[in-house]
């Protein structure tokens, strides 16, 4: 989900006003974010513009947020960098312009409600936002059904595993797992599709055909 930045001028001709424009920008980015990165939600919450690193392409993990302020890591692992794609950087550096908290020492992905003082609500984001958005564009998810920030982690881990075949080591390193058998265990999973495409070429090397009589 994400949206130009010259889209944002766009969202005030429907009759947003700026504060809404920003904050919609700011919904599209932090989603984007959140998938391309594979960091957790309390990982993202704690990032300020200092942590991107634009010249080294590449994003400092040095803290959570916890009970309303910074605290450390998960893990050791998880207190690392992770990679920051020119597409990715386009979209922060958009989001930079547009956002009124915008100093080193700012949260990239600010409360509007709390002036920039505090991150997002996590919570509200997912309920009055992200829950909408993923059922809008046909994801299924049954009343009651847990859904979060963390299915982005979840479908980034899938992806890489199921689709790209991406290699174990570098899975690892993308969601810093701090062991590999975390990682491993990722590959376990079945993915119908190819695991109904070994079938078939098993059959077809014993000789079986499509044709049945």
């Amino acid at each position: 989900m994400t949206i130009h930045e010259s889209q944002v001028a766009d969202l005030r001709v429907f009759g947003y006003t700026e504060v809404e424009s920003r904050f919609l920008y700011l919904v599209a980015t932090h989603s984007g974010y959140c998938a391309a990165t594979a960091l957790r939600s309390s990982e993202i919450l704690a990032l300020r513009w200092a942590d991107v690193l634009w010249s080294e392409r590449r994003i400092r993990i040095s803290k959570r947020w916890a009970k309303g302020e910074d605290g450390e890591t998960k893990t050791d692992a998880s207190d690392s960098y992770v990679p920051l794609h020119p597409v990715l950087a386009g979209h922060l550096r958009a989001w930079q312009k547009e956002t009124s908290h915008a100093r080193d020492t700012d949260f990239v992905f600010p409360s509007l409600r709390e002036n920039g003082r505090k991150p997002l609500y996590p919570s509200s984001f997912v309920a009055d936002y992200l829950r909408p958005a993923a059922k809008k564009v046909g994801v299924q998810i049954a009343d009651g059904q847990r859904f979060g920030l963390h299915n982005l982690r979840h479908s980034l881990s899938n992806w890489l595993v199921n689709k790209a075949k991406v290699e174990p080591k570098t899975v690892q390193g993308i969601l810093r797992h701090s062991k590999i058998q975390t990682t491993l265990d990722l590959y376990t999973q079945e993915d119908s599709d190819e695991t109904r495409a070994a079938q078939g070429e098993f059959l077809l090397a014993v000789g079986m055909s499509n044709a049945v009589n």
